[in-house]
């Protein structure tokens, strides 16, 4: 019998995690993933299949436990989704998963086929988070007659090559995400060629991580809420009132979308995502730029787990294209129709 996945579980081992690496500990997201691998808390209820928010609410508390540690924790779980719902074989126990499908020009990665249905991965991947802790990923990949493929792949073998390349940001640094290199690796189709993007939990995969930007910023809020709750100071308490309305706003679409995917579990969630993000970013941004102007240069400076999520948060919010999101945004809006808005 399958284990129910607990919220609750997942939020105390986060706090013992706290508590064994402390403040001045290097931050290590690729041993804390294994952890919660270990202790079986990453069978996250699946998207769409009735308990959307729980799944959402997970990602949401370890993005304000750590960045480095959600970007890990969403790839790994993502992956597992994906495999779940194209019906590839269940992956190795133990196992640690990264997602990458970023597609830069000059990074794309060119699969072949070999005998006993195998396949063979060349090129450069770009953006593989957490490239040097995982052992395996879903990569996408193109093959000779051009179209986009998912190919399971083991990272532990000869053909690749975890570089330094690539990533040279501050925020979000600890996620490490550098240029893999692959010559003749492996892997395994999972999937008909396009099935990545046609399937219904691409969109819903995507609409996750703006619960991830709301766990974060959540975490940014609260500790101005700290702030406030120690002193009387007019003018950070109105920047906490405005932190409020951002963030409460932001929860009700969250809570909407969750809502809606579970009961339309088959259909195009486009629009419900591409909105969910936008109204999540934009109240992430807000939150940011009060908490920033309220608390001064103190925990900016003073404090390494805000000024981490402080630079952290930023960085991580631009898996949003902004206004290249919003165009697309608008294009759904349009087709559908007059009562899009209606209360």
């Amino acid at each position: 019998m399958e284990k129910l996945f607990s919220p609750m579980s997942l939020e105390m081992a986060l706090g013992e995690l706290e508590t064994q690496e402390g403040e001045s500990s290097e931050r290590v997201p690729g041993r804390w993933l294994h952890q919660l691998i270990t202790r079986g808390l990453v069978q996250l209820p699946l998207p769409g299949h009735g308990q959307t928010s729980i799944r959402w609410r997970a990602l949401a508390a370890v993005a304000a436990f750590d960045l480095g540690l959600i970007k890990l924790f969403e790839g790994h779980t993502d992956a597992l989704a994906i495999l779940a719902e194209l019906g590839k074989e269940s992956p190795p126990e133990g196992s640690r998963w990264g997602m990458w499908a970023a597609e830069p020009p000059q990074a794309r990665l060119q699969v072949a086929e070999r005998p006993g249905g195998r396949v063979e991965l060349s090129g450069r991947k770009a953006w593989c988070s957490g490239a040097a802790s995982l052992s395996h990923a879903l990569v996408t990949a193109w093959d000779n007659d051009n179209r986009q493929c998912l190919v399971a792949v083991a990272l532990e073998q000869p053909g690749v090559r975890v570089t330094r390349e690539g990533w040279h940001a501050v925020g979000m640094a600890s996620t490490a995400s550098v240029d893999v290199l692959f010559e003749g690796a492996r892997g395994t189709r999972v999937g008909v060629p396009g099935a990545y993007l046609e399937r219904p939990g691409f969109w819903q995969g995507g609409a996750g991580i703006a619960a991830c930007w709301y766990g974060a910023a959540e975490a940014v809020g609260e500790t101005l809420r700290a702030h406030c709750q120690r002193r009387e100071e007019p003018h950070a308490r109105a920047h906490l009132g405005a932190v409020d309305v951002a963030l409460v706003g932001a929860r009700a679409a969250l809570r909407e979308a969750a809502a809606w995917i579970d009961a339309h579990p088959r259909e195009d969630a486009e629009l419900v995502a591409r909105r969910v993000r936008a109204v999540v970013e934009a109240a992430a941004e807000r939150v940011l730029g009060h908490a920033g102007r309220a608390l001064g240069a103190g925990p900016l400076c003073r404090d390494a787990r805000v000024a981490r999520r402080m630079a952290d948060l930023p960085v991580f919010l631009r898996q949003s294209h902004a206004e290249r999101d919003l165009d697309a945004l608008a294009g759904q809006v349009v087709k559908q129709g007059e009562d899009v808005w209606t209360l």
